[in-house]
């Protein structure tokens, strides 16, 4: 029995289907975060009595870096979600890097922009 060697067009057309809707909800994650940093959405301690105003502006700079660190964590995830958009397109899509081989359907479903194998990924510790 031939071993497969890439998915075919149409699994390829399934998988980039899941990660342009997992591309458009870390998206708009993304623009929520960076609001969040930016005060866009208007919810500051402009209005707050003075006593309670340094605690706030304390703990507005704590999830302000917490934000920070999310968004950036975020915009990691599209750029990897945007090279698996890539690889979709030339045809390497779902092939392990380590091994050559596969990667398992169930995989790309849970983690579509994996470019390991499990296996491999186990290795790599």
């Amino acid at each position: 029995m031939n071993e497969k060697t890439r998915y075919s067009e149409e699994e390829l057309q399934e998988f980039k289907q899941i990660i342009l809707q997992k591309l458009e909800k870390a998206r708009k994650d993304y623009e929520l975060l960076k609001n969040t940093i930016t005060l866009g959405d208007g919810n500051d301690t402009q209005d707050t009595s003075p006593t309670f105003k340094v605690l706030e502006e304390g703990a507005a700079v704590l999830s302000k870096e917490e934000a920070g660190k999310l968004a950036q964590r975020q915009q990691k995830f599209i750029q990897h979600l945007q090279a698996a958009l890539v690889r979709i397109e030339n045809k390497t899509y779902g092939i392990c890097r380590e091994t050559g081989q596969l990667i398992p359907k169930e995989r790309l479903r849970a983690v579509p922009h994996a470019t390991l194998s499990i296996d491999a990924k186990r290795n790599q510790k």
